[in-house]
């Protein structure tokens, strides 16, 4: 399916099933979006308030998660829908569970970041995850992005940032395990601070996912569990095989 396939079927209700269930996961992405950024906050300002309030508006995340999922099942039944249509629709139950864990790996650093709040902070204030934490943000909004747009080149560029996301979070992992040799008092705080890098660095695959879903809906390839030159290659032909039928 390419992005100008979509909105072209002889049914006008269908357009309009297909748009919105498309727009609800955007608004969904939002709203995921919108907790990372106060979990984050809530490490940033030592605000154990905000922290607490990303856990409890998780639940907002889960119920779209149930909403789309079920508008999903409806159009599946009564659309039959084939090809490109079938892909989108398989697409988006995917996207909306990857960004549901999003949520709760999002709902686990407002809880972290409210215990953290109660502690002695480091010089630093965190810097270094908070480095982490931009990354994997303009992870999520590239995958968000290129869903949006449906644009295989943008989600190839999210894809390969997660290589460094990797990275990072290795970094913060062994020098929270040398902090904790070091100085035994510090091993709960630092054991918080690396659960919390784990899930920055969860999130950043599951934003990864996204993207190679949306590769999968505009040229109808598979690149879950292949390397990055591979995947590089699969979007390049797709690239090719639009531009031969221009």
């Amino acid at each position: 399916m390419e992005v100008e396939d979509l909105g072209h079927h002889i049914s006008r209700r269908f357009n309009e099933d297909l748009e919105r269930v498309r727009n609800s996961v955007l608004a969904m992405g939002g709203l995921v979006e919108e907790q990372l950024d106060r979990a984050i906050k809530a490490l940033s300002e030592g605000d154990s308030a905000l922290g607490l309030q990303v856990a409890e508006d998780d639940q907002k995340v889960n119920r779209m998660e149930v909403s789309i999922d079920e508008e999903c099942s409806r159009i599946l039944a009564t659309r039959a829908p084939t090809a490109g249509d079938l892909r989108l629709v398989i697409a988006i139950i995917k996207t909306i569970t990857d960004l549901e864990r999003i949520g709760d790996e999002a709902e686990k650093i407002g809880v972290l970041a409210a215990r953290l709040a109660s502690v002695e902070r480091p010089a630093t204030n965190y810097r270094e995850l908070r480095n982490l934490a931009r990354h994997v943000k303009n992870m999520v909004h590239g995958a968000l992005d290129s869903f949006a747009r449906l644009d295989p080149k943008g989600a190839l560029e999210v894809v390969k940032a997660d290589d460094a996301v990797d990275d990072e979070y290795d970094s913060i992992y062994r020098q929270g395990i040398t902090f904790m040799m070091e100085d035994p008092r510090t091993i709960t705080r630092m054991m918080d601070l690396t659960w919390m890098a784990r899930a920055l660095e969860r999130i950043g695959d599951h934003a990864k996912n996204i993207c190679e879903y949306v590769i999968f809906m505009v040229h109808g390839k598979d690149v879950r569990h292949i390397g990055i030159a591979d995947i590089e290659a699969e979007v390049q032909q797709g690239v090719r095989r639009t531009e031969g039928r221009s």
